[in-house]
């Protein structure tokens, strides 16, 4: 179950994102929004991002891809964001996948290439970290780990 300090995180990020990606025609939502792993398979990602609003990937009832998907580790399960969400995200090849991680206040930034992820960067606390595909994004990792 999400925690206050979670949801505040996502909550940040989402705006910062939004502010981002919506004057250039994008679209940023939260959980629970299911997206489509393969036929059966679906996860709720934190945050999910098309660069356009009009991508026939988004669905109603869930979308079929994303270009951006942002996890914020649960205490509970880290594996669980770190290591399951990584294989399936790559195999639904989400361009781009952040995982931003209280307990070692990082964001880690993966790109796709091929069938696998690539580290763009960890970034840690007083590092600002930077988008892959959406060119001019950055987020001071301080800012996310501090938001109230």
């Amino acid at each position: 179950m999400p925690t206050d300090e979670h949801q505040t995180m996502v909550l940040l990020l989402y705006e910062l994102l939004v502010a981002f990606v919506r004057p250039r025609g994008g679209k940023v939502l939260v959980a629970p929004l299911r997206l489509k792993i393969r036929d059966g398979k679906y996860r709720e990602p934190d945050i999910v991002l098309v660069r356009s609003a009009r991508d026939p990937r988004r669905q109603n009832r869930f979308w079929l891809g994303a270009d951006l998907v942002v996890e914020v580790v649960s205490p509970d399960k880290p594996e669980r964001d770190l290591i399951e969400k990584r294989g399936e995200y790559a195999e639904a090849q989400i361009p781009e996948y952040w995982i931003v991680n209280p307990q070692s206040e990082t964001i880690t930034v993966l790109c796709l290439e091929g069938p696998a992820y690539i580290e763009h960067g960890v970034f840690g606390r007083s590092a600002t970290a930077t988008s892959v595909g959406l060119e001019g994004l950055s987020i001071s990792v301080e800012a996310v780990f501090d938001a109230e």
